[in-house]
């Protein structure tokens, strides 16, 4: 099952896999993020011209080994 392009998800472990980052505030360049700006722009931060941040859910983990991790791989939304 593919992910979809800015899916967040609970994993039980604490490192990255490919084409997913963890949700700890990071700020991403546009130019490089630009399908995953696309869908959550400027709302956690960044200028929104250049740069924009990635949820910060640092903390709000339900249980110690776990970790949020958003999709910066994966099949674009179609909206209606």
């Amino acid at each position: 099952m593919d992910a979809i392009l800015s899916q967040i998800q609970l994993f039980p472990f604490t490192f990255e896999m490919m084409g997913w980052m963890s949700c700890q505030g990071q700020t991403l360049q546009i130019m490089q993020n630009q399908a995953l700006f696309s869908l959550i722009g400027a709302t956690y931060g960044g200028d929104g011209r250049t740069t924009f941040c990635l949820p910060n859910l640092k903390g709000a983990e339900p249980l110690p080994g776990t970790r949020y991790y958003i999709a910066t791989e994966g099949l674009y939304p179609q909206r209606q």
